[in-house]
């Protein structure tokens, strides 16, 4: 007779917490957060109103209009590959630099007593 006993509340706890978890995942299924009172949770005064219409979704399938432009010729191709190397050689040359007067600066600093 005990274990009856036990097996009822065993399955009323169960049925329970059935319940509760259901009301709380619909619960969050809810789209009316902005109803609720901020005293309770709601959102904060002064956001600004949902739109009354969604925006409409991108189109996503369009596909964009045809490049105007024409593949570089080999002078272009030259001329680019030069302007590339040029600001590589430049930045290497402003990076040693900058190593140097770190080096600088760290050599010629005051001795600690």
């Amino acid at each position: 007779m005990a274990s009856g006993l036990r097996l009822r509340r065993v399955a009323r706890a169960f049925a329970a917490a059935a319940l509760f978890t259901s009301a709380v995942m619909l619960g969050g299924c809810s789209s009316t957060i902005d109803h609720i009172p901020t005293a309770i949770g709601g959102l904060p005064e002064g956001v600004p109103a949902r739109p009354a219409e969604p925006p409409p979704y991108p189109a996503v399938h369009d596909m964009p209009a045809p490049r105007g432009s024409t593949p570089l010729n080999e002078a272009e191709k030259k001329q680019l590959k030069d302007d590339l190397i040029a600001t590589r050689t430049r930045a290497v040359q402003q990076g040693t630099e900058a190593t140097a007067t770190v080096g600088t600066e760290a050599s010629g600093s005051a001795a600690r007593p």
